[in-house]
Formats: structure tokens, sequence, C-alpha cells
């Protein structure tokens, strides 16, 4: 506890699943968290629980496909808190198609969000970052990030990007004590995720399938990926800048796979 502690923090897509559990998480450790996200009506409660609970907690509204807000919202968090040393970049959508069947605005509108919001974000979050002894910068890719995904075109080119994206980022900013890192998580229990599955005749059929491809066997939780943010969010992950940590039960260990049926960490569940 308190690896944060005087530490303030931007997430966007802080209203639910993985930004949820990451501010949340960052809370707990002692973090003043800046609540980015589209709605307010979704930040504000998350917002109010937390400073119930003792912590800081600032709610914005913030459409990260538009640079003005992205800029405004990071100026409200260092107004508000009076510093910024960590900011993750975790909003992220997903249209489920073929590549014939995209608009010209779908494709753009997964680019913006998944894609341009981290530069925007990170493009006037550095000043800040400079400033402070050390500054963190998280990118949340995906396993998409390094294979491909059946119907998932624009998701899958805008996750490949993230870690080049995240390299080049490590590499400019290393002189001025940012490192910015990527966590890429698997198969993850969150409304993104349900989203996906309810377009299926039998949704829990259809996880229980994308499943047994996990030699573990089951779905992350947000809260276990928020973990792998908080590690590269302070000095815990010292000396390390520029790589992707991938958190998938062992998704990407092998071309096939088939766990037998049960494993000891659906026990768990």
């Amino acid at each position: 506890m308190g690896r944060l502690e005087n530490k303030v923090a931007w997430i966007s897509g802080a209203t639910s699943g993985i930004g949820e559990a990451t501010a949340r998480l960052f809370a707990s450790e002692g973090a003043k968290v800046a609540l980015a996200g589209l709605r307010l009506a979704l930040s504000r409660p998350i917002a109010a629980e937390l400073k119930a609970n003792g912590g800081e907690a600032l709610p914005i509204a913030c459409d990260v496909s538009k640079e003005r807000d992205v800029r405004d919202s990071i100026w409200k968090t260092v107004e508000r808190f009076g510093r910024l040393d960590i900011i993750v970049n975790n909003a992220g959508i997903v249209h489920v198609k073929p590549l014939h069947k995209y608009t010209e605005r779908e494709w753009d509108q997964v680019m913006d969000v998944n894609l341009k919001s981290m530069f925007f974000a990170t493009k006037h979050a550095i000043p800040h970052l400079r400033r402070s002894k050390r500054g963190y910068i998280v990118n949340v890719g995906s396993i998409s990030s390094f294979v491909g995904q059946a119907l998932t075109p624009a998701y899958t080119t805008t996750k490949h990007a993230v870690v080049g994206l995240t390299r080049s980022i490590a590499l400019d900013y290393a002189a001025d004590g940012v490192r910015c890192n990527c966590v890429c998580p698997g198969i993850t229990d969150t409304p993104m995720l349900r989203e996906h599955l309810n377009m299926h005749p039998d949704p829990e059929a259809a996880l229980r399938r994308r499943l047994r491809r996990v030699p573990m066997g089951v779905a992350l939780t947000p809260q276990e990926v928020a973990r792998a943010v908080l590690y590269f969010s302070c000095e815990d992950s010292s000396g390390i800048t520029g790589t992707s940590l991938v958190i998938d039960g062992g998704y990407l260990a092998a071309a096939e796979w088939a766990h037998p049926g049960k494993t000891r960490f659906m026990e768990q569940r």
C-alpha cells in the first residue's frame, strides 16, 4: 500500500472495465486520480465512492478522440491537483465486422479512440511529466497487438500500432525521466467483452469456446490487468521502458491449444 502516495494519475476510459479497476487500485495506493470518460454520469459515482473511502478523484468529461477535450482534461487535472505523474491510455472501442463492411467513419472512429487519443494524451502530458522527478506512461494494448483476430481489422490494427508507439515514446522521453510501457491483456471480463459476446445467440457458450484456447481456462478480471498497470506506474518496474507485458492466461504461448475441460484456476473463480 502507498506505492503511489502523492502521485497524480490521469486515466482514460476510467468509467468501466480495466480503466475503472485501475482508478480504484491507484486510489488505494495513495494516488489522486482524474477519471477521464465520455459521460460524467458514469465517472461521478466512482469519484464519489473513492472520496468516501478517503481518496481524491476528479471526474472529467472527455472525448479522447478530440484533442481539445484531452488537452483540457489534462489541464484540469493539473489545475486541481498541482501536478501530473502518470497517464494511463486505456480508452478503446471495437467494431465487429469484416473489413469490406466498414464505413470510413467507423474505421476513423476506432483509429481516433484507440490510437490517436494516445498521441493527444502524451503530447499534452509530457510538459507536466517532465516536471516530475519520474513520469510514467502506460498504454493498454491487447493480445491483438501480436496476433490477428477475426472480424476486428481496425481494432487489431490499432493494437499493433500501440506497441510501436510505446517504443517510440520510450526512446524519445527517457532522458526526461519518463518511462513508457504497454500492458497487453488477453480475454478480460469487461463490458466491451460482454458487448462482443452478446452478438452470439448464447453468449456464455461463446465465452466457454473462447476460453478453451486459454491454458488457464479463465477470463482475466479487470483487477488483474490493473495490477500490471500499477507495476508500470511506479518504481517497482524501475529500469523497464519501451516494453510490453502480456497478461493472457497463456493464450499466446501456443499456436493451438485446448485445455482439458477443467483447470485449478477455474476453482478460484
